[in-house]
């Protein structure tokens, strides 16, 4: 029902990545809040400086109140020792002198005023750091004191409490010293009631055992220099951690809105990635299965201007090229399949016919003709193999910079040695010099560019009159384009196969050259190694002034190298 209301997307990995991440990220930020926070911190120095300043009012209220003894007068011994006869001394009390005894009768009703106002606990101690009296029981004189003894059986505590004095004391620091109640009441054990006895006041925090926090400030009772005793004053076991413990219900509260808020945009974002990615797998996977004649189209994202839609790009580009090939590979086969055919039914009309012969003139004959489609089918196999490797060579071959200035003028050279079974003509070679800075360097494949210009060379050869042939080849550059052009004095190109020269297998040789000296496969090569240097081929016939074709030009087009 989950997968039918939201779709594959929550239950995709990628989804289940960005949302782990996500909330894995949002969990570390929570927690180091809640660990590294200041709020605890400052809520104890507030709760301290709230305690001094109510202590220091609470022991001078306590000092005041004190009784003083005149019943006794101290004189010092060395004063009378040094009077002489008839001299008198008249003893002067000093404040250093005089005793300020805390009555409790006196003291318990001034502390219970300004202490039940609050829920801060007050012990009184004398001079000895015996407990005198304590908000809790405001004792008289005489009272006996009461101690609660533990109970045997541990008190139940719930899974809420449980899991909160888990919490506390995992975020709490850990050199806290653990609250205890002083036995008979004395205060010797608390480190701050003892040095408010040296009149130095201070503060100390420590834990209980359930893990809660209690804040203690010890304040020295003095009159003068003299001092009468310490005021204890300490907060409830909890009331710091009830605030923290709802200052931390109120982040998680944040935490949850910000969890499923991450959650929803975290679906939503994968979704936006998932979902593309899934519909661009499973049309791979149609086309994967599918046959050339059954095209699958690529869902088109190219609007999204982003990795996806680049990835869309991509993908509708190699299936298109990879229908293309397919197509090509099927065309290809027809055609050398049919111009196999031709050959071999030759051959074996001649070799079902050679033993009916029964004249040595008509058996050489069928020989001549065996021999003959023999090597015409050796050349259209070379030629075919040449043509089925090319892309193979062109995709694992790396491209290098091309000098065509020079690469031409080469094959120009060897163009004009060639003498044997071929026609003498007069062979050109013209670079455009109009700027002598310019070069004529390209990105590619060396041999394969002189393989085009090689092919249109003896194209055209074939083609020029035995007795003045001509041909030119010119080197021109033309902004950020490098032209070959190869021109003839032949008799020119049908208009209705100008385009038709470049198919595969298509022959259209001069009058008195043999049947199937050419494969048809030169023309179709050239413009193929063109087309994948990122260039053109084309061609056309030259006319003079009164429109007559005066011979037929090759143009090849290639992109130039960028300049440095």
């Amino acid at each position: 029902m989950i997968r039918r209301l939201f779709g594959n997307a929550v239950f995709s990995s990628l989804t289940r990545r960005i949302l782990f991440f996500n909330l894995v990220a949002l969990v570390v930020l929570v927690g180091g809040i809640m660990y590294l926070n200041q709020f605890r911190e400052g809520l104890i120095d507030a709760r301290v400086e709230s305690l001094l300043t109510q202590g220091e009012i609470i022991a001078g209220a306590i000092a005041a109140s004190a009784s003083v003894d005149t019943n006794s007068i101290t004189i010092d011994p060395q004063k009378l020792l040094e009077l002489q006869a008839g001299q008198s001394i008249t003893p002067v009390p000093r404040d250093e002198d005089l005793e300020f005894p805390i009555t409790q009768e006196r003291v318990a009703p001034i502390l219970r005023r300004l202490i039940s106002p609050t829920r801060t606990r007050a012990r009184l101690y004398d001079a000895d750091a015996d407990l005198l009296l304590d908000s809790r029981h405001l004792y008289t004189g005489g009272q006996v004191l009461r101690f609660d003894l533990p109970s045997i059986t541990p008190d139940e505590t719930s899974f809420t409490d449980r899991v909160n004095g888990w919490f506390n004391r995992l975020l709490q620091p850990g050199n806290l010293s653990l609250y205890k109640e002083p036995p008979g009441g004395n205060g010797s054990i608390y480190p701050e009631v003892v040095n408010a006895l040296t009149g130095v006041r201070g503060a100390v925090v420590r834990v209980t055992e359930k893990g809660e926090l209690i804040v203690s400030v010890a304040v020295p009772v003095q009159r003068f220099r003299a001092v009468l005793g310490v005021l204890l004053l300490s907060t409830q076991a909890g009331d710091i951690d009830k605030i923290v413990h709802a200052e931390r219900l109120a982040i998680i509260r944040v935490f949850g809105v910000a969890a499923l808020v991450n959650v929803i945009l975290s679906v939503l974002l994968s979704s936006t990635i998932a979902n593309p990615l899934r519909r661009l797998s499973a049309a791979a996977i149609r086309v994967r299965r599918g046959g050339a004649k059954e095209r699958q189209e690529i869902p088109d994202f190219s609007s999204r201007q982003d990795e996806i839609g680049n990835l869309s790009i991509a993908l509708r580009d190699m299936t298109r090229a990879l229908y293309d090939r397919i197509d090509a590979i099927e065309s290809f086969a027809a055609d050398v399949s049919h111009e196999l055919k031709n050959p071999l039914t030759s051959l074996r009309s001649a070799v079902e016919t050679l033993p009916l012969a029964r004249s040595e003139e008509s058996k050489q004959r069928l020989l001549d003709i065996i021999q003959h489609d023999v090597r015409r089918l050796d050349r259209l196999i070379t030629d075919i193999s040449d043509a089925s490797r090319l892309d193979a060579e062109l995709a694992r071959s790396d491209a290098n910079t091309v000098d065509l200035e020079k690469l031409l003028a080469n094959l120009v050279d060897i163009s004009r040695q060639i003498r044997s079974r071929k026609k003498a003509v007069q062979l050109d070679f013209i670079v455009d010099r109009k700027d002598p800075r310019t070069r004529y360097e390209v990105s590619g494949y060396e041999l394969r560019i002189g393989q085009i210009v090689t092919n249109l060379i003896e194209n055209a050869r074939s083609f020029v009159p035995e007795d003045s042939g001509r041909i030119l080849v010119r080197l021109a550059r033309r902004k950020n384009r490098c032209i070959v052009q190869v021109e003839d004095n032949g008799p020119g190109i049908q208009a209705e196969d100008i385009d038709r020269i470049f198919e595969r297998f298509y022959t259209d040789r001069p009058e008195g050259e043999d049947f199937g000296q050419n494969s048809g496969l030169g023309l179709s090569i050239s413009r193929q190694i063109a087309e994948a240097h990122k260039g053109t081929l084309k061609a056309e016939n030259m006319k003079d002034d009164t429109g007559r074709v005066v011979g037929a030009r090759f143009t090849l087009v290639l992109p130039a190298e960028t300049e440095a």
